[in-house]
C-alpha cells in the first residue's frame, strides 16, 4: 500500500525547502536540462521513444504508478494498492482528482485508457513483457484490478514505465504541461487545482520550469560548461569520452549502476554469420576488459553472458560462459573456425569481412578500434556500416526496465525484430507464458535462454554505461538502477 501522490509531492517540497533553505543555491524560475539525442526528439509520438521523449512523455502523462528519482515505484494515478498472495492480481485505488479537460478520473475511463496504451505497445518488445496481464477490470468506481497468468513481481516497474502514461479523448493528467518553442520543450508543473486537487499556497514558489532540448553530447558538455545547461541526462557509451572536457567547478558526473544489454547483435544471416558456431567465435575473440579499458570507468563489469548471472534462477553460483579458457584458448578456437569457414567456402582471406553499425562518436570510434583489433586475431576483417539496416552487426546498447531474465530474451523475439532469432528460443517462451506452475516456468525461461545462447544471436560485452551531468548545486537528481530521472522532482525549486 502506499501514500498519496499529492501528499508525496507536498511532503517533498517541504522536505527540500527544510534541507537546503540555507544553500544559497539559484532562484532561478527555470532549470536548463539537456538531453543527448536528436533535436525533434523530446516532440515524438508513438511506441518507440528516445530518452528525451521518454522523459517528455512521463511529464506530461502518468500511469497508475510512476518512478521517483532514486528509481522507486511511486503513487501516480492510483494513490494505492494491494497485490493479492498468489502474486497474481493488483488492485488499483485511483486518486480523487481529474485530467486536464475537467473530466472525472474513474475506473471505467482509465481502463479504457491502460487497455488502449497496452494494445499500442503490440509488436514491440515492451509489449511482449505485458503479455502477462489477462485481464484488466473495473472492481467499484475508483477501483480497477489487473490479474495475471502467473505471478509478476515485476508488474510495478512495466507500469510506471513512460509509454505506460495515460489519457482520455486526448487529454491526460500532468503533472506538467508541455510549450514548444523552437526546438526547445519547456514544462511547467501543473496547479493542484486544475487536476482537482486541494489547493497549495504559493505554488508558484515552490516549483520552476524546465526548459528541455536535444542535442549532440560534444554540445551537450560545451553548453554545460559554459553555463547554459543545469543537468545533461541520456549519456552512453558512444559519447562517454566527453565527459573529459567537464569543468570541475561546474558540476559532477554521474554514472547510473544499470544492467542491461550492451553488446552486438547479429543482424544478417548470411555468409559467415549464417552459422552459430561462427557467430560463437566472434563472442570468444572479444577482450572485454581490454574494450572498456580506455573508458575509465570505475566498476565496469565485463560478461559474456546475455543475462546477468545474478537473475539466472539456480542453486549455486553460475559459471560464466568458457569460464574454463584463457584468452589465448578463446581466440585459437575462433581462429579454428574461421579458417575452417573459409575452406570450406573456397574463400581467399579478404573475403571473411564483417560490417558493424555503431552511432556517432567518440565513444563508438574507441569500441570499433578495439574490436577491429580483436577481430584482426582470428582473421576477420571489420568495417565500419554507414548505415544501421546495412550492417551485419549492429551495436546493442539498452538498460533492463526491471530485474528478470524475460526482459533480456523478449527484446531477441522472433515477433519484433529483423535479425537473427531462435524460433525454439520463442517457442519456450510462450510456453512459459501458458504456465502457472512456478517451477514449469523457470525450467522453460532457462530452455529459451539456453536456446538463445546456441544460436549466439547476441555477442555480449557487459553492462551498458549511463552518465549524466549535474551541476553542484542542483537538486532532484539521483543515480539509480535504472538510469531513470524523472524532471518533475527537478522541478520542486529549492528554497
Amino acid at each position: 500500500m502506499a501514500s498519496s501522490p499529492r501528499a508525496r509531492i507536498f511532503a517533498a517540497v517541504a522536505l527540500l525547502s527544510a534541507l537546503i533553505g540555507g544553500c544559497g543555491s539559484s532562484s532561478d524560475n527555470q532549470l536548463s536540462v539537456v538531453v543527448i539525442g536528436q533535436p525533434d526528439d523530446p516532440f515524438e509520438k508513438g511506441a518507440r521513444l528516445s530518452a528525451a521523449g521518454q522523459l517528455v512523455r512521463a511529464s506530461v502523462t502518468e500511469g497508475l504508478v510512476a518512478f521517483d528519482e532514486q528509481g522507486r515505484v511511486v503513487p501516480a494515478l492510483a494513490d494505492r494498492w494491494i497485490v493479492t498472495d498468489d502474486g497474481q492480481s493488483y488492485i488499483f485505488r485511483l486518486r480523487d482528482g481529474t485530467w486536464r479537460d475537467g473530466s472525472e478520473i474513474t475506473a471505467r475511463g482509465t481502463l479504457r485508457s491502460l487497455r488502449a496504451a497496452i494494445e499500442a505497445l503490440r509488436g514491440t518488445s515492451l509489449g511482449l513483457d505485458l503479455d502477462g496481464i489477462a485481464e484488466i477490470r473495473e472492481m467499484a468506481g475508483r477501483v480497477i484490478e489487473i490479474r495475471l497468468s502467473y505471478p509478476a513481481p515485476y508488474l510495478l516497474q512495466l507500469l510506471a514505465q513512460p509509454e505506460l502514461g495515460l489519457t482520455r479523448s486526448g487529454s491526460a493528467a500532468g503533472p506538467m504541461r508541455l510549450e514548444r518553442t523552437g526546438d526547445t520543450a519547456t514544462l511547467t508543473p501543473i496547479l493542484p487545482i486544475e487536476l482537482g486537487l486541494p489547493e497549495v499556497r504559493n505554488w508558484d514558489e515552490r516549483v520552476r520550469a524546465i526548459a528541455l532540448f536535444a542535442t549532440s553530447g560534444e554540445d551537450a558538455v560545451s553548453r554545460f560548461n559554459a553555463g547554459e545547461a543545469d543537468m545533461v541526462l541520456g549519456g552512453g557509451v558512444a559519447t562517454f569520452p566527453h565527459t573529459a572536457d567537464v569543468g570541475i567547478l561546474r558540476g559532477t558526473i554521474q554514472l547510473d549502476p544499470v544492467e542491461g544489454l550492451f553488446g552486438l547483435e547479429v543482424a544478417s544471416q548470411s555468409g559467415f554469420l549464417a552459422d552459430a558456431g561462427n557467430r560463437e567465435a566472434l563472442a570468444l575473440a572479444i577482450d572485454r576488459n581490454a574494450l572498456i579499458a580506455p573508458f575509465g570507468v570505475d566498476g565496469w563489469k565485463a560478461s559474456a553472458d546475455l543475462v546477468p548471472p545474478s537473475l539466472i534462477a539456480k542453486s549455486g553460483p553460475v559459471a560464466e560462459r568458457w569460464a574454463g579458457l584463457s584468452m589465448e584458448e578463446r581466440r585459437a578456437l575462433a581462429r579454428a573456425r574461421v579458417a575452417d569457414w573459409r575452406q570450406s567456402q573456397g574463400a581467399s582471406a579478404d573475403q571473411t569481412r564483417l560490417s558493424v553499425w555503431m552511432p556517432e562518436g567518440p565513444g563508438s570510434d574507441l569500441l570499433f578500434e578495439r574490436l577491429e583489433q580483436d577481430y584482426q586475431e582470428i582473421g576477420i576483417l571489420l568495417l565500419r556500416a554507414g548505415k544501421r539496416d546495412a550492417a551485419d552487426l549492429r551495436l546493442m546498447d539498452a538498460v533492463a526496465r526491471y530485474p528478470a531474465q524475460t526482459w533480456y530474451l523478449n527484446r531477441f523475439s522472433c515477433r519484433t525484430r529483423r535479425a537473427v532469432c531462435s524460433a525454439d528460443a520463442d517457442a519456450a517462451l510462450a510456453s512459459a507464458r501458458a504456465t502457472a506452475d512456478p517451477v514449469e516456468r523457470a525450467e522453460l525461461i532457462g530452455k529459451a535462454q539456453a536456446a538463445l545462447a546456441e544460436a549466439n544471436v547476441f555477442i555480449p560485452f557487459g553492462s551498458p554505461i549511463r552518465w549524466s551531468l549535474v551541476r553542484g548545486d542542483a537538486f532532484g537528481f539521483a543515480a539509480n538502477r535504472w538510469g531513470w530521472h524523472p524532471l518533475m522532482p527537478m522541478a520542486l525549486r529549492p528554497k
